[in-house]
């Protein structure tokens, strides 16, 4: 769980800076980079939860 959770907060990380640069820049590249990392981001949040059920389980 602790893997998972350092993986979220890395693509947290990566979304907020690139988010940040399209903003503040105009940068279109960085745009498309901080939506890619939404849709990694959705994934990891599905698996936190499942996991996050299991763990709750025991």
């Amino acid at each position: 769980m602790e893997e998972l959770l350092k993986k979220i907060n890395a693509e947290i990380a990566n979304f907020q800076e690139n988010a940040a640069l399209q903003c503040e820049k105009g940068n279109k590249a960085a745009g498309t980079r901080a939506r890619k990392a939404t849709l990694e981001l959705t994934k990891l949040m599905k698996e936190f939860r499942q996991v996050s059920l299991e763990e709750s389980k025991k």
